[in-house]
């Protein structure tokens, strides 16, 4: 990749490369660093890296660094241990917009990741396996478990309206 070819893969997937990592991790600071060293180690690897690969080469790397960093910190929750259906929001609410990032919130990060790069950026299950080191199948079932997880989670829409 030439200096020019990198200087156009800034300009067209910093944008879309920054919203995908502040949306799972909510810190505009942490997400600006996580851009910066994704960045810095696609130049590291200019000349290895092709062009026609760099969108997924970014979003692979911001998502591994976006990994280590919550590892780092030790902010994973055990999933597992939580019954969500406590958690279930049952009252009357009219901010769909509030209830949804709530839900969204409270999903594991490969969920929240994967539903995100399919519902919110619009990738395909290929894009996302490639992206996250996943299978189809993988993603497929990760997609579909946090999509189950929200309509629990959120109810019946006609409550909320």
């Amino acid at each position: 990749m030439t200096i020019e070819e990198f200087n156009q893969a800034v300009n067209q997937y910093s944008d879309g490369v920054y919203r995908f990592v502040l949306k799972n991790i909510k810190d505009e600071d942490k997400a600006k660093d996580i851009i910066q060293d994704t960045y810095e180690k696609l130049w590291k690897k200019h000349a290895e890296v092709n062009f026609l690969k760099v969108k997924s080469y970014l979003f692979s790397t911001a998502y591994h660094t976006l990994i280590d960093l919550t590892r780092r910190e030790k902010k994973q929750a055990q999933w597992d241990e939580v019954d969500f259906k406590n958690h279930a929001h049952n009252d009357a609410y009219t901010d769909l917009n509030e209830v949804l990032h709530k839900a969204v919130e409270r999903l594991p990060d490969i969920q929240r990741m994967v539903v995100m790069m399919r519902d919110y950026e619009g990738y395909s299950y290929k894009e996302i396996g490639e992206i996250a080191g996943l299978t189809e199948p993988q993603v497929k079932v990760y997609i579909f478990r946090a999509r189950k997880f929200l309509k629990e989670y959120i109810g019946k829409i006609e409550v909320l309206v």
